[in-house]
């Protein structure tokens, strides 16, 4: 959708709320590695990972909705109809991987 020089973009306010996010993925997966180090059981890593993929899924979910609100309404009503085929395409990659 929207490139770095457009001016359709994400508010500052979700830009800070997924990097939030990300940044306690970032942590969760760190904290994973150490429980690999110490040779903790296999069952709790399993269960870490699952929060890690549902926190993926969160944050996903969340730039769903600002893309959504933002950049795809823009470009609809600037007719830029190109740049919905684009989201569909993401969207369908998105589903197909999950």
């Amino acid at each position: 959708m929207p490139t770095k020089t457009s001016e359709l973009y994400l508010s500052a306010s979700m830009i800070k709320e997924l990097k939030d996010r990300l940044s306690r993925i970032e942590g969760h997966v760190s904290s994973i590695k150490g429980m690999l180090d110490r040779q903790e059981n296999c069952n709790d890593i399993l269960v870490q990972m699952s929060a890690i993929k549902a926190a993926v899924n969160q944050a996903m979910i969340k730039l769903l909705e600002g893309h959504m609100d933002v950049c795809v309404k823009g470009c609809i009503k600037q007719g830029d109809l190109d740049k919905l085929d684009e989201f569909k395409d993401a969207v369908s990659l998105v589903f197909k991987r999950s």
